[in-house]
């Protein structure tokens, strides 16, 4: 069974927001995607760029530093079907968004 840990609030982001969150010393990215939240890995596969920082297009975010995209619910790039990121188990209790990084 996967442990969540609490990463941030449910009024910490708006639908179409995102930001970067430490989970048992993991950087995620955090993303609202029209009231859901999706959790992946925050270090781009291209140079190790913050994904959490990235501009947030739909349900998928493209790096800040070089354009990198990613879907925010799987990992995987739209563009290069082979390159995926961590796509992290997310729920949500009361007002507490908690993600499981094994």
């Amino acid at each position: 069974m996967p442990n969540f840990v609490k990463a941030a609030n449910i009024s910490d982001l708006k639908p179409g927001e995102n930001k970067t969150v430490s989970v048992n010393g993991t950087e995620v990215a955090l993303f609202n995607v029209d009231g859901q939240f999706f959790a992946i890995s925050n270090t781009c596969l291209h140079r190790g760029g913050p994904l959490g920082e990235g501009m947030l297009d739909g349900d998928v975010v493209t790096c800040p530093w070089h354009g990198w995209r990613f879907n925010v619910k799987t990992g995987v790039s739209p563009v290069m079907p082979n390159a995926k990121v961590a796509a992290y188990k997310i729920k949500t209790e009361g007002n507490d968004i908690l993600i499981a990084v094994d």
